[in-house]
């Protein structure tokens, strides 16, 4: 992907003389931030204002309201499943033609922190467990993303891998850990794509907060590795002034940080500060600046940058990415010219999770849902049915946008007014969509209270219920009957009062066509510094247990059965950690009855990160389906009819019990997580202690079979290795595989102590039945070296190793030994 990377446009500019043309104050409300989301123009310059935004799953641009739609990709844990780098460099390299649709300069993406536990809430929005595929996928995507002229940000630097207490905790990590696995992504980063904004993290790493962490940003970073970009800080992150601009921090956001404005000028002309270093941070801005294009004079673009066949190009990372993990006497593909009528059950089959929650979050204008998908690809003559089975989302679906009105204007949608504390209407507005988030500066000047009105006409009779989505005073009108209600947030942290707000659920009796009037009006908008509210309808429906017994009915009555579970977005999200692996509600028991029922059961998973499936023995096929964004029921549907081959691996190891599950604290003790497991975590961990987990790191079954032979290697410690093996597809059918190459020491200890296996090089291939191939893995020399603790340094350490060669990491096709 190296010919991706343009040349630099910041050595066009003389930015030693723009700085000179700036005043201390200037200079500080540069590296202030001037919003939520940009840095200060400085017209004297020629400096336009320079806009971020969120990214790992697509580019939502600077707002997140219904009119600031975006394509949703697969979550970037779908992404690394495909393990191949091209794939990453191309969803890069749109999402980049996205940001310049949207005007947007800064990408807040790849997150690369680590899968050290499945139980961290952001594990969707990460890569893998493993340094080396985490670092190959970051690269590939951050080369797509800055060839399009857009910056990328590579985050959160670093060792920022639970949510629980994110803001406070310090990570206890020694430096062999650091060095091989948190900190390598990063430094692929920097020293291989050159990316141009590096995040700092919420979290302190041994003492020091990440935003006051020299150590880390200055010495390490910006002098070792020879980073010339910006370090940004993660939202908020910033909570001091001398010693975040000393740590190594370029920019606070979001903006205006007051601890950077007045006090920072003063801190310079009293002499605490070093104006140099001000002048260093600037000037890495003026060089972002420069390579975005923000300190050229604009030109006015006449056409869009997303290719027209974008969507296409979702459907199909979507589909490469899903893992099938069971396949029980070739159940898959299915045949539709063979099926009279198929069941769809369950409660992600009803309701995609197309995504996960937190700032990832974007809103696409449509998802392909996977009852729209499947009816396309069996065609009219196969009947499908579709049936929830299970109740397992916190939240209600939005209200439908195709039953309200607001009363005021007559539009389809619903009603908003904002207040001042005299009630004075200060701005009216129609939206479809009823939920609205803020923060400083997003409502009218002086509001102090939200007031949402429409009228909802249903479309059935029956106990409906509503819900209030939101952290504080409210006063909810239906009909004329009032409701006052008060809802505490579960904590104050920016990210759960916008990502996992309260809700209060009411139960309303109305008849089909006859219009519903609701108001609900939000009182604490002074008190609320950031937050969500909103509000959700959901028909009549049934008992769990009635649900369940129908669900049941449709199964036994069609030829095949599919049953799709899995998370939600109030599962799977920024600011708090997993509990447990655990499937919600009554999932389990909803696939066990189904199996019993049909034993042509397939069940496709919808989640971003490992769960429990406890039923996975007493199915005909197991499909993982990720996160797979707006084009995920098409592409599921490919890939269960046989259009698609199921080419995704796992990029993290699926635990089969609770218990075996190496729960690495994700628990703040004494302000502190300690990462006592050291450089070994995921299946290198597994491998130390010697537990089978329920499907390995790297696995992936597919719709054809492959047989390895013939394993040749030349090369060295200073060279590198080339390893080249002979595989052959002795299916019937083309297929893909990943080849994956581990290296342990013949002894299995280094620098006397344990060292299990570790995947050093990958390669994936496509070929068609009956095809044999020599397929060649080249592994460079930095990656055969580990840290020395003692030296302080890299080094590769001589001796004999075991080379294996296989599908996954407990599948050692082929062995060899090297001596390095």
């Amino acid at each position: 992907m190296n010919d991706l990377i343009p040349p630099d446009p910041a050595d066009a500019h003389d930015l030693t003389a723009l700085l000179g043309r700036l005043t201390l104050e200037d200079k500080v409300r540069l590296v202030a931030g001037h919003d939520m989301w940009s840095l200060v123009e400085l017209p004297q310059i020629g400096l336009r204002a320079l806009r971020m935004s969120d990214g790992p799953a697509g580019v939502r641009g600077v707002g997140m309201g219904e009119h600031e739609t975006s394509l949703l990709f697969p979550s970037p844990t779908a992404t690394a499943a495909t393990w191949d780098p091209e794939t990453a460099g191309r969803v890069g390299r749109l999402m980049g033609t996205q940001a310049l649709d949207r005007d947007v300069h800064v990408l807040l993406a790849p997150t690369v922190n680590m899968h050290r536990t499945p139980l961290g809430g952001r594990h969707f929005e990460c890569y893998s467990e493993d340094p080396l595929l985490t670092s190959r996928m970051a690269v590939a995507f951050i080369e797509g993303v800055q060839s399009t002229g857009v910056a990328a940000t590579i985050k959160h630097f670093v060792a920022n891998d639970s949510e629980d207490e994110r803001m406070s905790y310090d990570s206890r990590v020694a430096e062999r850990a650091l060095r091989e696995v948190y900190l390598a992504p990063f430094e692929a980063a920097v020293r291989e794509a050159r990316v141009w904004l590096v995040m700092s993290a919420y979290n302190s790493v041994n003492g020091a907060s990440m935003t006051e962490n020299s150590r880390l940003q200055n010495d390490v970073l910006k002098d070792e590795w020879g980073f010339d970009g910006v370090v940004v800080s993660d939202w908020t992150a910033v909570r001091s002034t001398e010693p975040a601009v000393a740590g190594g921090t370029d920019v606070a956001m979001p903006g205006p940080t007051t601890q950077w404005l007045e006090p920072l000028v003063e801190a310079v002309r009293q002499g605490r500060v070093d104006e140099a270093v001000l002048d260093d941070k600037v000037l890495r801005i003026l060089r972002l600046a420069a390579r975005v294009g923000v300190l050229d004079e604009e030109v006015a673009r006449s056409h869009t940058s997303t290719p027209a066949d974008a969507t296409a190009q979702l459907r199909a990372v979507a589909a490469r990415a899903m893992v099938l993990l069971e396949n029980r006497a070739g159940e898959l593909p299915l045949d539709a010219s063979a099926l009279g009528r198929v069941a769809l059950i369950g409660p992600n089959a009803v309701r995609l999770s197309a995504q996960g929650g937190g700032s990832a979050h974007v809103n696409p204008e449509h998802v392909v849902g996977i009852p729209e998908g499947l009816r396309a690809a069996l065609g009219p003559d196969v009947e499908l049915t579709v049936r929830s089975g299970a109740f397992t989302h916190r939240y209600l679906p939005a209200l439908p946008r195709d039953a309200v009105v607001d009363p005021a204007t007559g539009e389809p949608g619903v009603g908003l007014e904002y207040r001042a504390a005299d009630g004075t209407v200060l701005e009216t507005a129609v939206r479809l969509d009823p939920a609205v988030v803020f923060w400083p500066g997003t409502l009218a000047e002086g509001t102090t209270a939200v007031a949402m009105r429409t009228a909802l006409t249903p479309v059935v009779t029956g106990t409906h219920l509503i819900d209030v989505v939101g952290a504080g005073a409210f006063t909810l009108t239906i009909d004329g009957v009032v409701h006052e209600i008060h809802s505490t947030a579960e904590s104050t942290d920016m990210g759960a009062m916008l990502l996992r707000p309260p809700v209060r659920r009411l139960e309303i009796d109305a008849r089909a066509g006859v219009p519903v009037d609701i108001e609900l009006v939000f009182h604490s908008v002074v008190e609320t510094l950031f937050g969500k509210i909103g509000l959700g309808w959901g028909a009549p429906r049934l008992s769990d247990d009635e649900e369940l017994i129908e669900a049941i009915a449709d199964a036994a009555a069609a030829d095949v059965a599919i049953v799709v579970v899995g998370t939600t977005d109030d599962i799977e999200s920024e600011s708090f950690d997993r509990k447990n692996l655990a499937l919600p509600g009554r999932t389990d028991e909803l696939v066990a009855r189904i199996a019993e029922a049909n034993p042509r059961t397939i069940v496709v998973v919808n989640a971003g990160a490992p769960v429990l499936m406890p039923w996975r023995d007493r199915v005909a096929a197991v499909l993982w389906a990720w996160l797979p964004g707006q084009e995920g029921g098409a592409a599921l549907a490919d890939v269960l009819t046989g259009g698609v081959e199921p080419g995704g691996r796992l990029p993290s190891t699926f635990p089969a019990e609770e218990e075996h599950v190496p729960l690495l604290s994700t628990k703040v003790v004494d302000g502190g997580i300690d990462y006592s497991e050291g450089h070994t975590i995921g299946y290198r961990l597994w491998a130390r202690r010697g537990t089978k987990p329920a499907y390995p790191f790297g696995y992936g079954l597919g719709y054809t079979d492959w047989r390895y032979d013939d394993v040749a290697v030349e090369g060295d410690a200073d060279r590198g290795l080339t390893i080249e093996v002979t595989l052959t597809n002795t299916g019937m059918r083309a297929g893909r595989e990943v080849v994956q190459v581990y290296l342990e020491p013949a002894d299995g200890t280094l620098f006397g102590a344990p060292e299990p296996l570790r995947l050093i090089g990958f390669t994936a291939v496509d070929l068609p039945a009956g095809a044999t191939e020599a397929v060649r893995v080249d592994v460079p020399p930095q990656t055969l070296g580990r840290w020395d603790t003692e030296a302080n340094a890299w080094t590769t350490v001589p001796g004999t190793y075991r080379l294996a060669i296989g599908r996954h990491a407990a599948d050692p096709h082929l062995m060899t030994t090297i001596a390095l």
